[in-house]
């Protein structure tokens, strides 16, 4: 396959432009094909298998577009669907997870409390819990639900700051936040809520996302593979979603302009 074939990536609806957005700032010469279903989002309530049935459906057609990868820019797709994308495709399937080894990390083997904000069903699925016991013993790890926060943003309300403020108050009533490390951000829409996570968070509190990561892991895998595009190209961006009223589209080219 070329080096200049496009990157597919996808996830529940919109939340995995943060992704592209990363993807085209530290790979810009890589032509990328992004999949948003917004129809049915959001994925972190449904089934595990109803997430897998979509999931193979949209990577079924970035594959048969020419993809060369695809990223699953969604952290609720990966739990679900990775492992078995992986064995299905013979192009390199990057997943996302809550960026929980960043966090605890930052404590330099000092114990940590970290709060991980994330979906439902990324929270109840085995792939966290394995991510959780390997921190556990030495850290304080509080999973955090927050499902409405993917509709908030499909929906095209990021902008309404007392209603977004005050749902993200709900989240972290219980929590003394001062005595709080970080917060990871374990869903790719909560990228677009960092400035608002930041208001009500003390300054001491980090916010980490997975995004850096998942993209640097791109990289190191393509190039491993001879497949990054050269340097110099200028790449394309295709957006598509399942949802095609115009308000999906102008409200997608907005996020990716924040």
């Amino acid at each position: 396959m070329s080096s200049q074939a496009p990157i597919g990536v996808f996830d529940s609806g919109l939340g995995g432009l943060s992704v592209v957005a990363q993807i085209r700032r530290d790979l810009p010469a890589e032509s990328i094909l992004y999949c948003g279903d917004s129809l049915n989002a959001p994925y972190g309530v449904k089934h595990p298998e109803e997430v897998r049935e979509l999931s193979f459906a949209i990577v079924d057609r970035l594959v048969k577009e020419g993809a060369k990868a695809v990223v699953i820019a969604c952290n609720t797709a990966t739990s679900a669907a990775a492992d078995q994308l992986r064995e299905s495709y013979d192009i390199p399937i990057i997943g996302m997870e809550p960026a929980l080894k960043v966090a605890c990390d930052r404590g330099q083997g000092k114990p940590q409390r970290v709060i991980v904000a994330a979906t439902p069903l990324t929270l109840r699925e085995r792939k966290f819990a394995s991510l959780m016991d390997r921190f556990k013993a030495s850290n304080q790890i509080f999973p955090q639900p927050c499902p409405e926060l993917v509709r908030i943003l499909e929906d095209g309300h990021l902008e309404d700051r007392d209603l977004v403020l005050r749902t993200l108050s709900g989240y972290l009533e219980a929590y003394d936040l001062d005595s709080i490390d970080s917060l990871v951000l374990g869903c790719t829409h909560f990228v677009f809520y960092r400035d608002f996570f930041r208001q009500l968070l003390p300054n001491r509190v980090a916010l980490i996302d997975g995004n850096e990561g998942t993209v640097h892991h791109l990289q190191v895998v393509m190039e491993s593979l001879g497949q990054l595009a050269p340097e110099g190209d200028r790449g394309s961006l295709v957006l598509s979603n399942s949802d095609q009223s115009q308000r999906v589209t102008d409200l997608s080219w907005h996020l990716l302009d924040l």
